[in-house]
């Protein structure tokens, strides 16, 4: 897919390829696919000329765009194998994953660099927080200069080898971990390729037609496929007028993002995607009644991306327990272990973690089923049917002597005016725990109607019924801000022990 993207930006260098929104909303072209082309070829060069050879790691902190874009392209030229960098984990974590991936030069924007150094205190702030990176490898700077900035990469001419058609590594994602024994996933060239012809297939990009999306799953198959993209702005506000305008046949929105934009009223069209954290239906259900032609849910881990999805007419007729997912994508494969662990396998799926041998299967963390199909436990492998999340299994609850699994409830949590619930735990001090649900009401909605609609649902929940229902905004981290349920919990502790309990 990098080789196709190559290939297309050297076609119509004039076009646009990546396009950015104003604050007013309006759109202006940040990058020409010869921008882009002309970017990579001065990046690859520079890299070539100190010395990185084909195999070396390149550590890269840039933020999402044409430079994030044509690093990644050089390196792909080169034979390198990417290392991406996410200034929000922290800088011990981030010093304990540098360390492991042991890249041989670190490229970051001026603003990253200067986050690692003499903007600390001030980043911090922001909370932002980036070891000193070159105290672990060398580094290099791009984009707009700033005061004290490492050397710049420069944007050098001349020849440089082309490995591109090389197999080998392709990008070392870090997903989890501790400071001790950081967790990161390898993409092999076939496996990122291959996961990004099913994004190909799944969201079927028209050429000269803008995608809205700022994700590097977003940019390479739109802009492979001849699509400009348009990062999404920031403000939510702004977001929507960007939508009005550019009017995208295809945008891809984390759920947070979605519930923001949402907010504003906006007028939508064309096709919405979202993922990188539970999707309800109810959530989907607002997207298309905002004027969105279809609203798809996509299940998909950084091991293996994407792995189902599902349309919210289906999800939304969908009467089970658990959060329908969708049916597994050609050539992605579903099994259940014996403790109800969804497991898969496809050609997109990861070779192996860092430093640990290649994996047949990818344990999902996802307690789950597969209907209609193989893959129950015990049973054949397959790819019929269609996937069912109960929740993941380190967020099992015990109730009484009961094994609660959330994600079989919490669905149904979301009737009309529920911007987001979760079930949580809080330890009752004898072994047991007590079962709150965390609701996050929509704007402006008032909570006795919405604790009205909720009763029928708690009725319905048996053993599983919370022993209170708290109405608050539900804690969220990370970069796709999914639920927090630590801190969740936390906060219901604090609920219970300063109120009455309401069942």
């Amino acid at each position: 897919m990098l080789h196709e993207l190559a290939a297309a930006l050297r076609r119509h260098p004039d076009r646009p390829a990546v396009l950015a929104a104003r604050r007013s909303g309006t759109t202006r072209v940040r990058a020409t696919r010869g921008d882009l082309t002309g970017l990579a070829d001065r990046y690859a060069a520079a890299l070539h000329h100190r010395g990185l050879a084909e195999g070396d790691t390149l550590g890269v902190a840039v933020r999402p765009g044409p430079r994030a874009l044509s690093v990644m392209l050089a390196a792909f030229r080169l034979g390198l194998r990417v290392a991406v960098l996410d200034p929000s984990a922290g800088a011990d974590v981030l010093t304990a994953r540098l360390r492991l991936a042991a890249p041989a030069l670190v490229v970051a924007d001026a603003a990253a660099q200067a986050v690692a150094g003499w903007a600390r205190p001030l980043a911090r702030r922001a909370q932002l927080d980036l070891p000193r990176l070159d105290s672990i490898a060398p580094v290099v700077t791009v984009g707009r200069r700033l005061p004290f900035s490492a050397p710049a990469l420069g944007g050098r001419n001349g020849p440089t080898p082309d490995r591109s058609g090389s197999d080998g590594d392709a990008v070392i994602i870090f997903t989890s971990g501790t400071t001790s024994a950081p967790r990161a996933v390898v993409h092999t060239r076939a496996s990122l390729a291959a996961g990004m012809r099913q994004v190909v297939d799944l969201v079927r990009p028209r050429a000269d037609e803008p995608v809205l999306g700022g994700m590097f799953f977003v940019l390479v198959p739109s802009l492979a496929s001849g699509a400009p993209v348009a990062l999404p702005a920031r403000s939510p506000k702004v977001l929507a007028r960007q939508i009005a305008e550019v009017k995208p046949q295809a945008s891809y929105l984390t759920p947070p993002q979605l519930r923001a934009l949402l907010a504003q009223a906006p007028r939508l069209s064309g096709r919405f995607y979202s993922g990188s954290a539970p999707v309800s239906a109810a959530l989907l259900d607002r997207v298309k009644r905002a004027g969105a032609s279809e609203a798809w849910g996509v299940y998909a881990l950084t091991e293996l991306f994407p792995a189902a999805a599902v349309e919210q007419t289906e999800k939304a007729a969908f009467t089970g327990d658990g959060d329908l997912v969708g049916a597994p994508l050609p050539g992605v494969r579903t099994r259940v272990d014996d403790g109800g662990q969804l497991l898969l396998s496809g050609p997109g799926q990861a070779d192996r973690y860092l430093g640990a041998q290649p994996h047949e299967w990818v344990a999902t963390g996802d307690v789950g089923r597969v209907e209609d199909g193989a893959g129950d436990a015990g049973g054949p492998a397959g790819a019929g049917g269609r996937i069912v999340l109960a929740g993941r299994c380190k967020d099992m609850i015990l109730r009484a002597a009961e094994n609660i699994y959330p994600g079989l409830y919490e669905p149904a949590l979301h009737v009309p005016g529920v911007n987001l619930a979760v079930l949580v735990g809080v330890p009752a001090g004898d072994g047991d725990e007590r079962l709150v649900a965390v609701v996050e009401p929509e704007p402006g909605t008032d909570p006795g109607k919405l604790r009205r609609a909720l009763a029928p649902v708690l009725d319905g929940m048996g053993a599983a019924r919370p022993d209170r229902l708290v109405f608050a905004a539900v804690p969220t981290a990370g970069r796709s801000r999914k639920p927090d349920r630590t801190a969740a919990s936390a906060l219901a502790a604090d609920r219970l022990a300063t109120g009455p309990e309401r069942r």
